[in-house]
């Protein structure tokens, strides 16, 4: 009898769609492993005989598909767009002069975990820092939650990171890093060093949780190889110098240049509303108590009335608990203290704390006014005979604590071409 009174054998076709980056991106994100095979037709088989010939085609053309799928690919260009940088490097430097009334008083960095700023290594921060190839899936990059025109917030209660996972807490925007000895609103990294990889790493924002991959994959996007030795020399291209890249771009990110700052070097003068809501925020409102020294942030300095320890022995590292709630929500640094953040170009930065959780100036404004919490670790600044202190802003201080607010927006910062992004 004929093999056609057993069984009929028809052409059998496959559809195979594979992506993802390479062969370790597959055995870490299954989701990003898609493989389908799809039978136009069937073999019924009545019994057990089949033309070896057409047996070992098939088998060695389903090998061949599959060899042809693991082969390692290309890296992509994940921006799709060109990198563009200028043939002479931007002057990068971590140096702020915060003088006044035209005397240049100049600083540089209060932080030695921080590193020396050089212009090629600067310049490669910036490319690192707006590119999404330091996420795994290549679709996140620290600029998607660090946006420039909101002073490097994004607007956002809470950040969309990795495959679409909300962070637990608003993205801090990121003026003068440099003058910090205490970052994220828990106050965890000790330095923008510190602090440079912990987004990549981290499964929520950017996935990238093997920093050796990291450098490897790097290595292979026509561009790195070029901008790591002009930085740090032959052969470097490590996750060390990809965390001092990033932290050399984030040291040289310095805004001194809004109206308050005009001012203060006798080049401008406040309206009478903003003046008086000056004088507010340095006398009755208390606001200067918090918010001190040129960045307007907590003064975390080991002498500074937020850099000692608490009764436990945790370092307060800038942190308070300003009595958002009656009863801890979010840990934060220590129940519920968090960061007293910079408050320059507060206006371009809402939503505001830690959770987004105010969505205006006047929302914060209004809190403060009335609203603070009595929690059981309440900063003592922010108490009055041991309960929590009642302002009371009158409209018109209302808004002239907005008003000078606002004069704390460095539009220059917004804006400036070393700090944008290098794809175009």
């Amino acid at each position: 009898m004929t093999n056609k009174k057993y069984f009929w054998f028809l052409k059998v076709s496959s559809n195979l769609t594979f992506v993802a980056d390479n062969v370790k991106v597959w055995k870490k994100q299954r989701e990003m492993l898609t493989l389908r095979l799809n039978f136009k037709y069937f073999v019924k088989i009545k019994r057990m005989t089949m033309n070896k010939k057409t047996l070992l085609y098939f088998v060695l053309l389903v090998g061949f598909t599959f060899s042809s799928c693991l082969k390692e690919p290309k890296s992509p260009a994940p921006t799709g767009k060109t990198l563009s940088l200028p043939d002479v490097p931007y002057a990068y430097s971590s140096q702020i002069d915060i003088g006044r009334f035209g005397a240049p008083v100049i600083i540089s960095n209060v932080n030695p975990e921080n590193p020396d700023v050089t212009p090629d290594g600067a310049t490669l921060g910036r490319v690192l820092f707006y590119d999404p190839a330091l996420s795994l899936n290549n679709r996140v990059a620290c600029a998607s939650c660090h946006l420039q025109k909101n002073a490097f917030a994004d607007g956002l209660a809470h950040s969309v990171g990795f495959e679409g996972k909300i962070t637990p807490r608003n993205s801090m925007a990121i003026n003068n890093p440099v003058l910090n000895r205490s970052l994220f609103w828990d106050s965890r990294a000790t330095s923008a060093t510190n602090l440079a990889l912990q987004p990549a790493q981290n499964h929520v924002e950017m996935g990238m949780e093997d920093l050796d991959f990291l450098a490897s994959k790097l290595s292979k996007i026509d561009y790195y190889p070029d901008l790591f030795v002009k930085a740090f020399g032959p052969g470097q291209i490590t996750k060390e110098n990809i965390g001092n890249a990033l932290a050399q771009f984030l040291c040289s990110m310095t805004t001194m240049n809004s109206k308050f700052d005009k001012v203060k070097k006798n080049e401008a003068n406040f309206t009478a509303l903003e003046q008086l809501g000056s004088d507010i925020f340095n006398g009755s409102g208390k606001c200067r108590e918090c918010h001190s020294g040129s960045n307007f942030m907590a003064d975390d300095s080991p002498s500074g009335p937020y850099g000692g320890t608490t009764s436990s022995g945790l370092s307060v590292a800038g942190t308070a608990n300003t009595g958002l709630d009656r009863y801890t929500v979010d840990e934060g640094r220590n129940n519920g203290s968090f960061r007293i953040p910079s408050l320059r170009n507060i206006a371009v930065t809402g939503p505001y704390m830690h959770d987004g959780r105010f969505k205006t100036l006047e929302d914060v404004i209004d809190f403060y006014s009335h609203d603070i919490q009595a929690h059981d670790d309440l900063d003592p600044k922010l108490k009055v005979n041991g309960v929590p202190i009642r302002f009371n802003f009158t409209e018109l201080e209302k808004q002239a604590l907005i008003a000078f607010l606002n004069t704390l927006t460095d539009e220059e910062y917004l804006t400036a071409e070393q700090y944008s992004s290098p794809f175009k």
